[in-house]
């Protein structure tokens, strides 16, 4: 698996200068890399075939890599102080603040879902920063049908760089296989 565009969608603060986002980018970076598919084989191949691919495996093998050598937290449970949307997918401790981690496994209106919990926790200051990782147009026709991918949510951009928040930051991965393998 390889990581084929990053986007600092918001930047508030100095915390995308940090070493701990340095740290953080690096165990991100690191976990993805660590995928292979299909689980058990040495690097990470796709089935060419169109939606031949499902994506939680894929993700499963980014959360084990995240908890495991990281020592990430899954699964987490987050008090917004309003109603929860939802677990986020990984976090990691900063300074007494959450990083928090999602990979996308919906469809386009999923995409937009965990994009909006991570600013509400922004918000809110419950997250220092977040990430969400998305597949690119390249590697969406392989997996599961209807994907949220980069392609789709970057034109809702803008709406999320207008959040007015005191400070965080919340990036974006976008991946892809390698064509040749």
């Amino acid at each position: 698996m390889k990581i084929v565009q990053e986007v600092s969608l918001i930047s508030v603060g100095s915390f995308e200068e940090s070493s701990d986002w340095s740290i953080v980018r690096t165990e991100i970076r690191d976990a993805i890399s660590l995928i292979v598919h299909p689980p058990g084989t040495p690097c990470f191949t796709i089935n060419p075939t169109k939606h031949g691919n499902g994506v939680k495996p894929i993700k499963e093998a980014c959360m084990i890599a995240l908890r495991d050598r990281f020592g990430w937290k899954l699964e987490t449970s987050v008090n917004y102080a309003t109603k929860s949307p939802g677990k986020v997918d990984a976090t990691k401790i900063i300074d007494n603040y959450l990083f928090a981690f999602e990979w996308e496994t919906g469809n386009i209106s999923s995409s937009h879902r965990a994009v909006n919990k991570m600013v509400l926790g922004l918000l809110r200051r419950v997250f220092l920063g977040a990430a969400l990782v998305l597949p690119s147009r390249r590697l969406y026709p392989y997996l599961t049908d209807r994907i949220g991918n980069y392609e789709e949510l970057e034109p809702y951009f803008d709406v999320w760089r207008a959040v007015r928040i005191e400070e965080g930051f919340l990036a974006i991965f976008v991946i892809e296989h390698d064509p040749n393998r």
